[in-house]
């Protein structure tokens, strides 16, 4: 091991960089981010291609179903959220543990994983089976036709009942895939997403609009290629994971004598219970924020829904960046490589931002097309087209704050990212969505520029976290 990789955690600290060893790295470096990073990126872009996809057809059913399907898609996120908080907390620990070379370690995080997993799919199944409807209800503005509340209402419950089935493989699923990221080995999450994502859109296309004798389902049809599609993808991630000759090699065993050592559980609970909330708070306060455009009308659940389809796509570069940095210099913390692991921390800072000045111009001018194959009113894809835009002059912002988040979660600093990210949302970000959509007459869009550009504030912090050296910790050094 280098010398200058190492060193204890002060001299990390202390340790100054050059400009250029902040910005730039060598080939190994870029190489070593691009089989990491590369599988996320065509993964989730192509998940969100197919998430497009799924929408426009949801679309050509009309506004009410598109605008019924946005609802539960965004209560439904906070569920998605609750579960990757309550498998960051152990991931953290898989990454260093497999940083150290420590598989029986790997695999004590892994059943760690299953059994929160299991807890919060159980509580989420049973509140949104008997309150869905209420949770709903919420998102349908009080001045809208009382014709239209009740079909988008009738569109949104049916589909929440169908996608609640969905929750089981999709939980488990994350199990699997997040154990296989964090070695670094990103390679079948990916394939088993792209062919639960050409399932989906097979059958939605099947389901929703009744081709080839199938039946003529609608808003019903698109939850049902969704359940389809994430049994499929569980089934193909748990035979890559147990088969004989499997190179996930800390899977074997897993479920031989389920224990996890007692004095390993606090220390992963700690970690896990700051994110968990974390990911629930924020989630919930993105739900919130909807909420509060929603003021203005049911339209702009519409227009919100999809801005924020498209945008997805575009961010994906800078999100699957960030992810990576949790991975990369998480490894390096594990394996004792303090210094090293600051020096790529500011270089995948660095990578994140750079992708969002391509990425952003190309969302700009993607912006005034993709809205235009919907089938709504052109009012809406008017408002979309002006989110989009929103959404790409904010992505740097978004880009660092998101690559800040990441690397403070790599050392282990779990209650500092939750001060950082959902006590923010709720401390900054709700407050003046609620004041500005409901104590002023500024329209939507202006809302929605005015909290966008208050994540800048979150830059400032993270930037000075970072710069900190607070997260550079070996957690796992005497672990297990």
């Amino acid at each position: 091991m280098k010398a200058y990789e190492t060193g204890n955690r002060q001299e990390a600290i202390k340790y100054k960089f050059t400009l250029r060893e902040c910005l730039f790295g060598d080939s190994v470096f870029y190489k070593r981010v691009a089989m990491v990073v590369v599988p996320m990126i065509v993964q989730n872009t192509l998940t969100n291609i197919v998430g497009l996809l799924d929408n426009v057809m949801v679309g050509q059913v009309g506004t009410l179903p598109m605008s019924a399907v946005a609802i539960v898609n965004q209560i439904l996120f906070i569920f998605y959220l609750c579960i990757w908080g309550s498998l960051a907390g152990a991931g953290i620990f898989s990454t260093q543990f497999f940083g150290k070379g420590d598989m029986d370690g790997v695999r004590y995080a892994i059943r760690f994983k299953l059994l929160t997993a299991l807890v919060i799919l159980s509580a989420a199944v049973l509140i949104l089976f008997n309150f869905g409807q209420s949770l709903i209800s919420l998102y349908i503005s009080a001045d809208t036709p009382v014709s239209d509340a009740e079909a988008t209402l009738r569109y949104a419950y049916s589909y929440l009942k169908i996608m609640l089935i969905g929750l089981v493989p999709f939980s488990l699923t994350q199990v699997y895939a997040s154990a296989m990221r964090e070695s670094g080995r990103t390679t079948l999450p990916m394939a088993a997403s792209m062919i639960a994502m050409l399932v989906n859109f097979v059958f939605n296309a099947l389901l929703i609009f009744g081709l080839l004798g199938f039946p003529k389902l609608g808003v019903l049809g698109a939850a049902v290629a969704t359940v389809i599609s994430r049994f499929t993808e569980f089934l193909i991630v748990l035979f890559g994971a147990h088969r004989a000759n499997s190179k996930y090699t800390f899977f074997r065993g897993l479920y031989r004598g389920f224990k996890i050592p007692a004095n390993l559980i606090w220390p992963i609970m700690s970690k896990t219970l700051p994110l968990l909330a974390n990911e629930f708070l924020w989630s919930l306060a993105q739900a919130s924020l909807l909420q509060a455009y929603s003021v203005r009308g049911i339209a702009v659940i519409a227009a919100m829904n999809i801005s924020g389809t498209i945008s997805q796509i575009f961010n994906e570069v800078f999100l699957s960046i960030g992810n990576s940095t949790g991975i990369i210099v998480g490894q390096e913390l594990g394996a004792d490589k303090l210094i090293s692991a600051r020096r790529s921390a500011w270089r995948m800072a660095s990578l994140s931002v750079m992708s969002t000045f391509v990425m952003g111009s190309l969302l700009a001018i993607a912006a005034p097309l993709i809205p235009q194959i919907y089938n709504t009113e052109p009012e809406i894809r008017a408002l979309a087209t002006r989110c989009i835009w929103v959404v790409a002059i904010c992505m740097p912002i978004n880009s660092y704050a998101n690559v800040s988040y990441f690397t403070m979660r790599s050392g282990g600093k779990t209650a500092v990212t939750f001060l950082f990210d959902s006590c923010f949302a709720w401390a900054v970000s709700v407050p003046a969505a609620y004041v500005l959509s409901r104590f002023t007459s500024m329209p939507a869009l202006n809302v929605f520029l005015c909290v966008s550009l208050l994540e800048s504030i979150k830059c400032i912090i993270g930037f000075c976290l970072v710069k900190s050296g607070v997260w550079v910790r070996n957690i796992v050094k005497t672990a297990a």
